[in-house]
């Protein structure tokens, strides 16, 4: 359980706000180090093999240009690749988000370490609608992606993720994440009372109440 907490406690996150050609967009962003290269850091975001992993089964042209899909639905273009230090898609959820074009955006960037480490940024932008945001604020987007880089985390120091934590470590995980995107939502300028019923919302999502 304690390195499941200090993998989200090694992350920095903060919520913004932006522009995408649908209109103004808010920002989740994340920011943390790995212990690796940046090769080998930029191989397992962009090696189907190892992106399957943690992320899910990706298949499609991926090259810039070209079109990916993943398992669960999600699905872009790929508008900017720059090995090993800059990924940029487009992500879009089901299929009638092909008409929403320029909704949603996750850019990847990587800088080497003075160690030989690698730190890593993520920044998913994105035009949320009712419910979403008003509903969960930054931890709609959030809490997925630190369950992400926790598996991300996981395979590069050599595990192969088909443990599954216990359900205790899952949800008090989903906890702290979502109390931790709560702060940062407050940060940003939240209303305190609109934060913690975001943070709950969050938490019912991703770890609902088995009673």
């Amino acid at each position: 359980m304690k390195d499941v907490l200090d993998e989200l406690a090694a992350t920095r996150r903060t919520m913004g706000t932006g522009n995408l050609p649908a209109g103004d967009a808010y920002t989740v962003e994340l920011r943390r180090r790995y212990d690796t290269g940046i090769d080998d850091l930029w191989d397992a975001m962009t090696n189907p093999e190892r992106l399957r992993r943690w992320l899910k089964p990706v298949t499609g042209d991926l090259r810039p240009g070209g079109t990916f899909a993943l398992d669960g639905g999600e699905h872009g273009e790929i508008l900017r690749c720059e090995p090993p230090r800059v990924l940029k898609v487009s992500w879009l959820y089901g299929p009638e988000a092909d008409t929403w074009p320029g909704t949603s955006e996750v850019e990847v960037r990587l800088a080497p370490g003075p160690a030989g480490d690698t730190e890593f940024e993520l920044i998913h932008a994105a035009v949320v609608e009712e419910p979403l945001f008003p509903t969960y604020g930054p931890g709609a987007g959030g809490v997925g992606w630190d369950l992400r880089l926790l598996s991300l985390a996981r395979l590069l120091a050599g595990h192969d993720n088909t443990d599954e934590n216990t359900d205790h470590e899952s949800s008090e995980f989903v906890r702290r994440s979502a109390a931790a995107w709560g702060q940062a939502h407050q940060a940003a300028g939240g209303d305190p009372t609109h934060v913690a019923a975001a943070v709950e919302a969050t938490t019912a999502f991703y770890a609902p109440d088995p009673a």
